[in-house]
């Protein structure tokens, strides 16, 4: 199978990460919870994960690293961490469902940037004209899990700096591909994913703090056993309960591929594919491609339509050809209803380190026959 679904989950892994887990797995216990050698192990692994994502990330201390089961769950604590009910947030018209879904069950006031796609200028605009004193604290996603669509976040995040409002930043699609820097933003969360672009374990995930945080649950942490609230300090204070060891083994093995390659490497390969993909489908008749004009506001991900075809069938189609692709509103409507597409939905093509342009090729070949063939 061609597996073009990366923004969902990098299927392909490097073999590092899948002997990583299964090591720790046989080998590892839970850190913080006794002085023998498994423990002691595993605690070193974590660690380690912790480390190396700092270095990758920038953040000053490798405690500022939280582990997470996923960025929905950073940015539940985030969120919940810098604004209650009633509060004012202002988000970008291209948020996940893992933003806007905690915003809305809280009952925040949500204000949204918008601006059409591939625009970064009118987006940045918008936000300069809503970024008002009651604002409690934005949430930018870096890049669009739809369109690949790289947003202004260098530029939200000064206006953030500059007006002494905190920043959450989804880095989602951007982790591993992308610059995505903590000291330099000046952000005061940015969750990620593990099982994305930095190639680890579905159920890992990672949200570096840059400020003060609110424990989402509470519960054991191996620290401070005497005293009933939780630790006040990182990463204790947002970790109750045994941590998912064999997952950050395979995470820490998944960075430091990242890192051995390079994001500007792995950017530059994917973005190539997402080019060449957009090159060959467009010319198709009855294909719409929604892809940037200006290459440098492009990630690894493209959606496209073929017409006269429901999206969830035209998916469905290059399924049953052996090419793994993804359709509909991609738990993004508020993406889909700023580019116009929240009726259609698209079917969306993603790709990773491991893709190759004979496998893009192939793609465009099956869209060929169904646009020609469709009903």
């Amino acid at each position: 199978m061609i597996y073009l679904d990366s923004a969902a989950t990098t299927l392909q892994k490097p073999p590092a990460v899948l002997r990583a887990a299964s090591y720790a797995m046989g080998h590892m216990a839970s850190p913080g919870r006794g002085g023998h050698r498994p423990a002691m192990l595993a605690a070193e692994t974590v660690f380690a994960c912790r480390e190396t994502a700092a270095e990758l990330f920038h953040v000053d201390d490798p405690e500022q690293v939280v582990l997470t089961s996923s960025a929905t769950h950073g940015l539940n604590i985030a969120i919940k961490s810098l604004a209650g009910p009633g509060d004012t947030v202002l988000i970008s018209g291209y948020e996940h469902n893992a933003v806007t879904r905690p915003l809305y069950a809280m009952g925040a006031s949500v204000r949204i940037a918008s601006g059409p796609l591939f625009d970064p200028q009118a987006l940045l605009s918008s936000f300069e004209a809503q970024l008002t004193g009651d604002v409690k604290c934005v949430v930018c996603t870096h890049v669009s899990n739809v369109f690949g669509y790289i947003l202004p976040l260098e530029e939200v995040a000064a206006l953030c700096r500059f007006r002494g409002i905190p920043l959450i930043v989804d880095a989602s699609q951007s982790a591993g591909c992308l610059p995505v820097h903590l000291r330099e933003l000046g952000a005061a969360f940015i969750a990620m994913p593990g099982h994305k672009g930095l190639y680890g374990p579905q159920g890992t995930g990672l949200l570096l703090c840059g400020g003060e945080a609110a424990p989402l649950m509470e519960g054991g942490t191996g620290s401070r056993s005497a005293d009933q609230a939780m630790p006040d300090f990182l990463p204790d204070r947002l970790e109750a309960g045994t941590h998912n060891v064999p997952g950050a083994a395979g995470l820490l093995a998944g960075l430091r591929y990242v890192k051995a390659r390079g994001t500007g490497a792995i950017l530059e390969q994917e973005r190539a594919l997402t080019l060449r993909a957009a090159r060959g489908l467009s010319r198709l008749a009855g294909v719409t491609v929604y892809a940037a004009a200006n290459a440098e506001r492009q990630a690894g991900v493209l959606s496209f339509n073929i017409g006269g075809m429901d999206c969830e069938t035209a998916a469905a189609a290059l399924g049953e050809r052996d090419i793994a692709v993804r359709a509909g509103l991609h738990c993004a409507p508020l993406a889909h209803r700023s580019a116009g597409t929240f009726e259609t939905g698209t079917v969306r093509a993603s790709f990773s380190a491991f893709n190759t342009p004979a496998e893009v090729d192939r793609l465009i070949q099956e869209a060929a026959r169904l646009s020609v063939f469709r009903p």
